[in-house]
């Protein structure tokens, strides 16, 4: 027979034991989550059912928000670039009824309680308008720098038969075209250049099959080396060979493609988006903008000529500090103005409003290295 103080010290301790189990159920359950390797996924309407024409459009956004990417609109609220684009491509996805979009995230990696990491990617797919999954998943599974996405993205595309028209838009900080450590806040020890990402774009690309418009949302990437990079898997891209300010390209002209792009001349729809997001840009800062539309096919010329010169700027600049070197306009340096220069870029370009480079009122659409003295 227990004693009525025994009885009084269980009764009195019950709830705290309770609590205590009920604790270490939450923290089990925070550490299977975290650490388990089944993804975390909601699904609608499961693939195929929901309408039984293919797509004529198929999107691919990554998003990287692996960063800073705090920035002050014009009114002075604090805004996040990435987070800003990742609500854009979400508004594409659900107005575009003849399509399919995969949107993947990249956040920072965060921990459960402190200690158990999360996962720190969030990928989502859409169809004909409708979200059919969401899915969280690790960004640093995998030999090379988009394993995750290259395998959630054939997981999930719809056959692409008749092939749709593809588009793929990457959004992020300048791309390194050598180095890269640190370009991911949560891997400080991992590299990512222009070549990973050509790595990527050639694994999600259909039997080797172009990409029909590539749209690079970053600082300074239209370069000679940048474009020659992802030349072999797109027709058309769009980039600046400028300082963006985390100013993102807006997304708004990708909305109801079924409307402004039914003819299927995505080389006419790359100016008229381009045409656009520079009067956006030019509206809210006071910057220099460029934004240059390549002809991937019409710009070879110009690539192979400067190919070498460029390679071997490259391979200099690798020994310097950051502070010794700097972007310029490729037309600024004379080893690059060569016939066939202009020839498949369309640019749209305006002057810094302020600085030495206000009276600059040309710019030739690709951007170069310059060692400073």
């Amino acid at each position: 027979m227990q004693s009525s103080h025994n009885l009084t010290f269980t009764s009195a301790t019950q709830p705290y034991s309770m609590l205590l189990a009920g604790f270490g159920g939450v923290v089990l359950v925070l550490f299977l989550v975290s650490c388990s390797s089944i993804p975390l996924m909601q699904r609608g309407t499961p693939p195929g059912e929901e309408s039984a024409l293919p797509p004529r459009y198929s999107m691919a956004f990554i998003i990287h928000g692996d960063g800073d990417y705090l920035y002050h609109d014009p009114q002075g609220n604090a805004r996040r670039a990435d987070q800003e684009a990742f609500l854009e491509a979400t508004t594409v996805a659900e107005r575009n009824p003849q399509a399919q979009v995969f949107i993947f995230h990249e956040i920072r990696r965060k921990h459960a309680l402190l200690i158990f990491p999360r996962r720190d990617g969030k990928f989502y797919y859409y169809r004909h308008g409708q979200l059919l999954a969401q899915e969280s998943y690790w960004r640093d599974q995998g030999q090379s720098r988009f394993d995750p996405e290259v395998t959630l993205y054939h997981r999930f595309r719809a056959g692409e038969q008749p092939q749709p028209l593809r588009l793929f838009f990457y959004f992020g900080h300048e791309i390194p075209e050598f180095g890269g450590a640190g370009y991911d806040a949560s891997y400080s020890q991992r590299t990512f250049t222009v070549l990973d990402l050509a790595d990527g774009l050639k694994r999600i690309a259909p039997d080797s099959s172009r990409f029909d418009l590539i749209v690079l949302s970053t600082c300074f990437n239209g370069t000679p080396y940048t474009i020659a990079a992802l030349a072999p898997y797109a027709r058309t891209i769009v980039a600046s060979p400028d300082n963006l300010h985390l100013s993102y390209f807006d997304l708004q002209p990708f909305e109801r493609l079924d409307v402004g792009l039914r003819d299927g001349d995505m080389a006419g729809f790359a100016k008229i988006f381009a045409r656009q997001t520079f009067d956006r840009l030019t509206e809210d800062i006071q910057t220099a903008v460029t934004v240059a539309v390549y002809d991937v096919d019409s710009v070879q010329g110009y690539l192979h000529a400067v190919d070498s010169v460029y390679y071997h700027t490259l391979n200099t600049l690798k020994g310097q500090t950051p502070g010794s070197i700097k972007h310029c306009d490729c037309a600024d340096d004379p080893v690059y103005v060569l016939p066939g220069m202009s020839e498949g870029v369309e640019v749209f370009y305006r002057p810094s409003r302020f600085g030495r480079l206000k009276q600059k009122q040309n710019h030739s659409g690709w951007e170069c290295w310059m060692l400073l003295n």
